[in-house]
């Protein structure tokens, strides 16, 4: 575990790192030693009504030390990295440090290495995108921007898909938009980055264990609750586990099956955050836990 006095205490905070890795202890950890104002960096923490599902932090936990960008996006809305940046931007220049927390790495990266502003995309095009297989989306990026296509996870669909529409919607290839990228808000040297690489199988372990808290703690009348309005679901749709509950509500599938696949989820999607960490976080200080 990294020293809290390594970290200047007037220096902004950067902790990225997978699901269940324990980045929002070290957060709380340093904000009530230190002080500062924890700032949410996970795309999915930014929707209400999933406060248990995604594993915001718990009101408790909230009255120990200040925290902003949690849950503050309708659960209807789509909410982008682009929209983040501008809700970071106030709290960069704010009274309290920020100690920005999450396993979005592109959030992180827009915020240290600069976001092109490119124009939002029309639900036309979406709709498009959406009806498009995972094969024939790939096929399409390929031909409409083979730099992109070349240096992304291919396995990403959400990626892809980004890539395709950006072009369809503007005409112009996302690598293009991005090699006129504004300088950052943040430069990299100006914070103290923190990345956590966590053991596999402890992550794991974890992953498991805190699903089953979750159900413990009301995930279940969580994803009841919301029921309701899934048709209608913006972002808040990808929350990890979300789907797999939803499905047993409908009487798709049993409990059981439904928390079985939520976690072999979790560990997928904590094995390309991993990755893309490792690839794209050279600069930042690994903290190795356990």
């Amino acid at each position: 575990m990294i020293s809290l006095d390594s970290i200047p205490p007037d220096r902004p905070v950067l902790i990225a790192g997978p699901t269940a890795s324990g980045k929002s202890a070290l957060a709380l950890r340093i904000a009530e030693a230190q002080g500062g104002v924890i700032v949410n960096a996970d795309a999915l923490q930014v929707y209400d009504g999933w406060r248990i599902l995604t594993a915001r932090p718990a009101p408790e936990e909230e009255a120990r030390a200040p925290h902003a960008l949690y849950g503050h996006v309708p659960f209807e809305a789509e909410y982008s990295v682009g929209d983040w940046l501008r809700a970071v931007r106030p709290l960069l220049s704010g009274a309290a440090r920020p100690i920005i927390v999450g396993g979005t790495g592109l959030y992180f990266r827009a915020l240290t290495e600069g976001l092109a502003e490119i124009p939002a995309i029309p639900p036309e095009v979406r709709a498009e995108a959406d009806a498009m297989s995972d094969a024939g989306l790939l096929a399409a990026l390929d031909r409409a921007d083979p730099v992109l296509a070349a240096r992304i996870d291919r396995q990403n669909r959400a990626r892809v898909q980004r890539g395709w529409e950006v072009w369809r919607a503007t005409g112009r290839p996302l690598s293009a938009w991005q090699a006129e990228t504004a300088a950052p808000d943040l430069p990299l040297a100006q914070a103290v980055p923190l990345v956590i690489d966590a053991e596999r199988d402890w992550l794991n372990d974890r992953i498991a264990r805190r699903f089953d808290m979750m159900l413990d703690a009301g995930a279940l009348e969580e994803a009841r609750a919301n029921l309701p309005r899934w048709a209608r679901a913006g972002g808040a749709r990808k929350a990890i586990g979300a789907p797999e509950l939803i499905a047993h509500l409908r009487g798709e599938m049993t409990l059981e099956a439904a928390r079985e696949a939520a976690v072999i989820a979790s560990r997928q999607y904590a094995k390309r955050q991993r990755t893309w960490f490792r690839a794209r976080m050279g600069g930042w200080t690994s903290v190795r836990l356990p």
